[in-house]
C-alpha cells in the first residue's frame, strides 16, 4: 500500500518536471524539429503584423504650419535638386550603421566579514518561584544559567569583471510610422547563417529626417529609444548557454 508521502512526492516531482518543460516548450520543440539541420531563417514578414507591435506613442511639440514658397526651385529639407533620395515616408529603406565598441569595462571586488554573537541569561530571583521550575521541567533547570547562546560566522568574498566588445555592422531599416511631429519610427532586422549557426541583428527606434545623412545611412546613437539586439542560436549557442536546469538553479538556489 502506497502511504500518503510518497503520494506527495510523486505529485512535486511531476510538478517539477511539468514547470521546468513548459519554460522553454516553443523552443526546445523547434530546436528538436531542427536536429541534423542547420537553424531555419525566419520568413520576411510586415512587423506592424505582430502580435507584440505596439505603434510608438510620444509626447509631441504643437503643430507648425509650414509657410510656402512657390517662387523656389528648391523644396525645404531637399538635398537633391530634383528629388530628396532620403527615406521619408511609411516604407522607405534607409541604412542604419552599427559601430559599438566598448574597449574595457573593469570591476574589482573584494569583501571580508567576520561576526560573533554571545547571549547569557539567568532567573536567580523571582519572588521565590524560581525553586518551582524544577517542578515544571522534569530534568530540572538551573536558574543561574538559564539561557545561552551564540553564534560565529565569517565570509569572505572576491570578484572580478573585465569586459571588452565590438559590434559593427550595417542593416536595412525599414520606415514603419511617421509620428505627428515629422519622427520617423524605424525597424530592421538582419539573420545570417553560416555554418549550422544563425546570427540576428534588429534594431528598432526613433529618428529624426534631418539626421539622415546624404547617402540614406543613420548613425546608431542618433537613433532615440534605440533597441538593438545581437545574438543567435545553434550548436555553438547550444554549448555556450548552460542547461535550463542550471538557470533554474542559479535563479532559485539562496546561497
Amino acid at each position: 500500500m502506497v502511504n500518503s508521502t510518497t503520494v506527495k512526492a510523486f505529485a512535486k516531482a511531476v510538478f517539477l518536471v511539468a514547470a521546468l518543460g513548459s519554460l522553454g516548450a516553443c523552443t526546445t520543440f523547434k530546436r528538436l524539429s531542427e536536429i541534423g539541420q542547420p537553424p531555419r531563417l525566419s520568413e520576411t514578414e510586415n512587423p506592424t503584423l505582430k502580435k507584440d507591435y505596439r505603434p510608438v506613442s510620444m509626447p509631441m511639440p504643437a503643430p507648425v504650419v509650414a509657410q510656402p514658397n512657390p517662387n523656389s526651385l528648391w523644396r525645404p529639407g531637399a538635398r537633391a535638386f530634383f528629388k530628396d533620395q532620403r527615406a521619408g515616408e511609411v516604407g522607405d529603406i534607409l541604412t542604419v550603421i552599427v559601430a559599438i565598441s566598448n574597449e574595457g569595462a573593469t570591476f574589482d571586488s573584494d569583501i571580508s566579514r567576520t561576526r560573533d554573537n554571545n547571549e547569557n541569561a539567568n532567573l536567580t530571583a523571582f519572588l521565590g518561584y524560581e525553586s518551582q521550575l524544577a517542578n515544571l521541567l522534569p530534568d530540572g533547570i538551573d536558574p543561574s544559567s538559564l539561557t545561552s547562546f551564540g553564534s560565529g560566522g565569517s565570509h569572505t568574498a572576491k570578484g572580478g569583471i573585465t569586459r571588452s566588445e565590438s559590434v559593427s555592422m550595417r542593416l536595412a531599416a525599414v520606415v514603419l510610422q511617421i509620428l505627428p511631429n515629422g519622427n520617423l519610427v524605424i525597424a530592421g532586422k538582419q539573420e545570417v547563417r553560416v555554418n549550422g549557426e544563425l546570427r540576428e541583428l534588429t534594431v528598432t527606434g526613433v529618428i529624426r529626417p534631418e539626421d539622415i545623412r546624404s547617402d540614406n545611412t543613420i548613425f546608431w546613437h542618433q537613433i532615440a529609444e534605440a533597441r538593438i539586439s545581437y545574438g543567435g542560436r545553434g550548436s555553438v549557442s547550444d554549448m555556450v548557454e548552460p542547461r535550463y536546469g542550471q538557470q533554474i538553479y542559479d535563479i532559485l538556489f539562496p546561497f
